[in-house]
């Protein structure tokens, strides 16, 4: 295991925030961090939003002046690694992860790893860009609490054809339903 001690992902942040989070840091920390409301002065967080690529936590130089490395210690976060991802699509999404140990510095080649498995997480979860227009209407009616019948008139086909749209937006997005379908479609911007 890579992060002994914990690790924080944030996949696809747009704006402000990611599509999904995991958070396997221990909870006491959590706790503690969030108490303190040490991210805004985090330099793991600062770095993450301004760099791509990955670096030690002690390689970070951005000042730490609330303390949240010495802090981190205090709960068994010794070393650490921060992994940085943008594709620099139309989206501008980034990922990013923290990622812990208690016991040693992390090596090159771990951080690699680590690089490369954020890096195929952010592809993974990335909006599929194959979604036709109809299906993407469909899918905009269903957010917006239309009925099967009503979406087959207001499109002018049938019910069935609004059937198979939606089964084939569910497969390409991954859903279990219409009306998951929709709401990821509209999370991730595409409707």
């Amino acid at each position: 295991m890579l992060a002994p001690a914990g690790h924080y992902l944030a996949l696809r942040v747009g704006f402000a925030f990611p599509l999904e989070e995991i958070n396997a840091l221990p909870a006491a920390w959590v706790e503690y961090y969030t108490a303190k409301r040490f991210m805004m002065a985090d330099p793991v967080i600062r770095w993450s939003y301004n760099n791509t690529g990955a670096t030690r936590w002690s390689e970070i130089s951005l000042d730490d002046p609330r303390g949240v490395f010495d802090e981190a210690r205090r709960f068994g976060l010794n070393f650490g690694a921060a992994i940085s991802y943008y594709d620099d699509n139309a989206q501008g999404q980034r990922s990013f992860g923290s990622f812990a140990r208690s016991d040693r510095e992390y090596t090159r080649a771990e951080i690699d790893e680590l690089y490369l498995e954020l890096k195929r997480l952010h592809e993974f979860k990335a909006p599929p860009q194959n979604l036709t227009l109809a299906e993407k209407e469909a899918l905009s009616m269903v957010r917006d609490g239309l009925r099967l019948k009503q979406i087959a008139y207001e499109l002018g086909v049938s019910e069935g054809a609004v059937k198979q749209r939606l089964r084939n937006a569910k497969t390409k997005l991954n859903a279990q339903t219409g009306a998951q379908a929709a709401a990821m479609a509209s999370s991730l911007g595409l409707i």
